[in-house]
């Protein structure tokens, strides 16, 4: 993306999913001295949020992008957010230190992950025992009007890489499982998704359709 995009694409990104970030961040329960992963964290809003819940602790955002962790690392020196750090890196291959992290969260995220089994084996090694996992994920198309608006085509399947790959409830619960985690509580959230003040249709579907995952 360039620059321009870039700028444009996290401002509707942190639009459009600020509704959800209080749900995210009460399920990861945050206490002071936590350290915090965040996984596909784009340009850090939520990570920042996570470093200011940690207070004494830390969080640290990990993305393959370097250029919109150069706007993280930038907004969170804007904002004072200074126990917030930023990792270019893939979380389902990257080597974290056993036992590191109190928490893992990820806001849309994971759903892109090759080998999503493959991926959480490698990010529970990097929890410490009684730690939590919080995520953020899409539910299925058919409970997104947005989708059917912006978007054409035949709906997308559930079981493949992409935006809806963490819809189905029971195949998250096989996936963190097989991985080593205790079975998940599964929660529905229905809250209204804002890409934008005054923001026309063909923006918001710029938004959809040529951006990756936050």
């Amino acid at each position: 993306m360039s620059g321009t995009d870039l700028a444009c694409s996290t401002g509707l990104t942190e639009n459009s999913l600020y509704r959800y970030d209080d749900w995210l961040l009460r399920a990861a329960a945050i206490r002071d001295g936590d350290r915090v992963l965040d996984i596909g964290c784009g340009t850090g809003g939520t990570t920042r949020a996570a470093a200011w819940l940690a207070g004494s602790g830390a969080a640290v955002g990990v993305d393959v992008s370097e250029q919109a962790l150069a706007e993280a690392t930038r907004r969170a020196e804007e904002t004072g957010a200074v126990t917030a750090t930023f990792v270019p890196a893939d979380a389902q291959v990257h080597a974290f230190e056993t036992e590191t992290f109190d928490v893992i969260l990820s806001r849309t995220g994971c759903t892109d992950f090759a080998d999503p089994i493959a991926a959480f084996t490698n990010l529970a090694r990097a929890l410490r025992p009684g730690g939590r996992v919080a995520l953020l994920v899409w539910q299925a198309p058919s409970r997104n009007p947005w989708y059917a608006e912006l978007t054409t085509g035949t709906t997308p399947r559930l079981d493949v890489p992409g935006p809806f790959a963490f819809a189905d409830p029971a195949r998250v619960v096989h996936i963190l499982t097989t991985a080593g985690f205790r079975t998940p509580e599964c929660e529905p959230l229905q809250e209204l998704i804002q890409v934008g003040p005054g923001l026309d249709y063909p923006s918001a579907a710029w938004l959809v359709t040529t951006r990756r995952p936050a």
